[in-house]
């Protein structure tokens, strides 16, 4: 039979009693954050058991979502992604519970606010959990009672603060593609891709969780470019640049700052940022761009290619110009597996937006791709594994 509320009291009470007993010091330990911790509290025992519906499977094919033991048939029935079995082992049927043994990175992003994210935990059945909504509400209270100086406290958290920039509905005022739904999909993926890297370059640092426009005529000047206007990132990310770069100011000597190219790479950065934020604020109150910004938004390319160059000191690593990378966030005792968090290769976004004469051109740009899946925990991936994978034809 199912365990009772007094049971799942207790293996919470026992999951926080392992905790002190595990506690340690170390003088250069993982780091805290966060989403590490986040993701340690929205899996079980906190969320509870499986209560969505048990539908049996139409074939022997089964769906990517699955995890079971083929000695027991009675659990060969449609989960979400974030279901598990508790170790059977330890716990023989029908002690065994079904319970959300992994998080996802939606988890963060709804967490943070992003109403979209939360559709789609529901819509795949990843909220199906006794306690997954109590749970929630009360991460989310937390989160939401951060004020601004909290998120400055460090670089990683600020990231985080700056992605939340992405997350509003854009009204009238913004173009007619960043109206829709499509385009609020294109925000999450980016965010998630986003924190996909931003776990990848922390990896060695940061504690995994575990489960217990135009002027004049219609080619005059040329249309070569558009600049997707979301102020509030774009200010974030130069408050973030400015924190940086003061901090790096008070720990490191003016001559070395100058001489690792750190100075003036992070103040290049800031003034790209500044030009952003101008020509998102003409697009927006649909005043025309001249030509110095055509030709920034033209060369934006070489521009930041330059910069990369600037800071690696004109030799610059052709793998830190790749956007495959993954990493494994998340380790799942019950199954003997890691949740992968990666991002892929570039795709291609393709918009219609309205100039400032009235006309309606297509707009084509780069965007990132994001993936979120399980691996075995004795086979994690590296950059290169994965790069394999994708080039394979990895879906």
């Amino acid at each position: 039979p199912p365990l009772g509320d007094k049971d799942i009291q207790n293996l919470k009470i026992q999951a926080k009693e392992l905790l002190a007993l595990t506690k340690g010091l170390r003088l250069m330990g993982q780091r805290f954050t966060l989403d590490s911790w986040l993701f340690s509290e929205i899996v079980s025992p906190y969320s509870g058991e499986y209560n969505g519906p048990e539908l049996p499977l139409p074939t022997e094919e089964k769906p990517f979502t699955f995890y079971w033991d083929d000695g027991y048939q009675e659990f060969r029935n449609n989960r979400p992604f974030t279901w598990v079995k508790t170790d059977i082992a330890a716990c023989p049927p029908p002690a065994a519970r079904e319970v959300r043994g992994f998080p996802r990175g939606l988890d963060l992003m709804a967490i943070l606010g992003w109403e979209r994210a939360w559709e789609i935990l529901e819509s795949a059945g990843d909220t199906q959990y006794n306690d997954f909504e109590k749970t929630f509400r009360q991460l989310k209270s937390y989160f939401d009672s951060m004020n601004k100086e909290d998120w400055f406290d460090n670089l990683y958290l600020n990231w985080l603060y700056v992605l939340k920039a992405l997350r509003g509905e854009f009204g009238e005022g913004y173009p007619t593609f960043m109206q829709t739904r499509a385009w609020q999909d294109k925000e999450l993926n980016t965010a998630l891709a986003s924190w996909a890297q931003l776990r990848h370059d922390t990896i060695l640092y940061v504690k995994q969780s575990y489960t217990l426009a135009e002027r004049g005529g219609f080619f005059q000047p040329p249309v070569v470019g558009y600049v997707e206007p979301v102020v509030e990132f774009y200010n974030r990310l130069l408050n973030l640049t400015n924190m940086t770069l003061a901090g790096f100011r008070k720990l490191i000597p003016p001559q070395e700052l100058e001489n690792f190219r750190i100075e003036s790479g992070l103040s290049q950065f800031a003034e790209i940022l500044e030009r952003l934020l101008d020509i998102s604020r003409k697009e927006l109150e649909n005043e025309p761009l001249d030509e110095s910004d055509y030709n920034f938004i033209e060369n934006f390319g070489n521009i930041s290619g330059n910069l990369i160059g600037i800071i690696a000191g004109g030799d610059v690593n052709p793998d830190s110009l790749k956007s495959v990378m993954i990493a494994d966030v998340h380790t799942e005792g019950n199954s003997k597996k890691v949740l992968e968090e990666g991002t892929g290769f570039i795709k291609t976004a393709l918009v219609a937006y309205k100039l400032p004469q009235g006309h309606i051109v297509l707009g084509m740009g780069p965007v990132f791709s994001y993936y979120e899946f399980k691996q075995p925990m004795d086979d994690r991936l590296t950059d290169e594994a994965w790069r394999e994978m994708l080039e394979s034809g990895f879906k």
